[in-house]
């Protein structure tokens, strides 16, 4: 989305109805949207996420008067995170509940990692985690938010990827993968490096900035260099109200519950590389013809200087 129609949507969100998402959605959207909440819609979010049946069951008078609020804020959390009102909301939350009971024997291992877990539980446990991430970012992925990234790609006369930490990791994966069908693009790891190379570019440039929270300073203050500099940006990040999405003319998010032992974080990488490679097939699909055979000459370029 660009960052004028992402500011559109949320004010709609609070103001005139707008369209239903998908129900297998709903849970997500309120995790992502959950730090960004008043307090007495926060509540209700809470109430929403530990248990979606028992919601779903409730007017919203019961519910208003459970989470310590009234009728209005509970309608107002409904077009916050995107639905008509509160008759939608009841049947996202009854779908995504029936999904979870449909499901038991992953639910089972949804739980978060105890100190005493069996290894067993651990690795079933973590499982879970990276595959509900996938799951749930497919589900809630703006299409029409992620054609447009991929227009800003193809557009592009340079890119530059910025990320810290394991961000950092995932802006190298898709460096690697644009470079191998001969897309300009350089990643900046590093604070310093980052702000260099935004401060060089300009328009017609990309930007691309990788942030789970989206509050990450360096990479935050890295794509706001760059867009001040007339390049365009993109963020790829959990939030979509969170700081990077205020600097970035596009956004594609992700979607990963937090857990103990930051499995949350671990399944974050999973998420976004799977934001990644949507992102750069849509790129490759463009020019069909020439990715092939950008494809096959790195192929034999790397073939012909490997290891016996």
């Amino acid at each position: 989305m660009t960052q004028g129609s992402g500011r559109r949507r949320h004010d709609a969100g609070r103001g005139a109805a707008v369209p239903s998402m998908p129900p297998q959605t709903v849970l997500v959207q309120i995790r992502a949207l959950l730090p960004t909440l008043p307090p007495s819609e926060r509540r209700v979010a809470e109430a929403a996420i530990a248990d979606p049946g028992a919601v779903a069951a409730k007017t919203i008078s019961e519910l208003a008067a459970e989470c310590h609020t009234s009728e209005t804020t509970v309608v107002r959390f409904c077009r916050a995170v995107g639905l008509k009102g509160y008759p939608d909301l009841r049947i996202g939350l009854a779908a995504a509940a029936a999904q979870e009971d449909g499901s038991a024997s992953w639910t089972a291992v949804g739980s978060d990692i105890g100190p005493r877990d069996p290894l067993a539980d651990v690795v079933n446990k973590l499982a879970f985690a990276d595959a509900r991430a996938v799951e749930d970012t497919a589900a809630q992925l703006d299409l029409e938010a992620l054609k447009r990234a991929i227009d800003a790609v193809v557009a592009a006369d340079a890119i530059d990827l910025y990320g810290a930490g394991a961000s950092a990791l995932i802006a190298l994966d898709l460096q690697q993968k644009l470079q191998r069908i001969g897309r300009r693009v350089s990643a900046f790891p590093d604070a310093d490096g980052a702000l260099t190379s935004a401060a060089l570019l300009g328009r017609g440039d990309l930007a691309i900035a990788i942030s789970h929270t989206g509050s990450t300073a360096q990479t935050v203050a890295a794509l706001a260099e760059a867009r001040d500099n007339g390049a365009t940006t993109l963020a790829i990040t959990n939030f979509p109200r969170s700081p990077i999405a205020e600097v970035a003319d596009h956004v594609l998010t992700t979607a990963v519950r937090e857990t103990t032992f930051r499995s949350g974080a671990m399944a974050s990488r999973i998420a976004a590389l799977t934001v990644v490679d949507c992102l750069f097939v849509g790129v490759a699909q463009r020019n069909y013809s020439r990715t092939m055979r950008a494809l096959e000459r790195t192929y034999t370029a790397v073939r012909g200087h490997a290891e016996p």
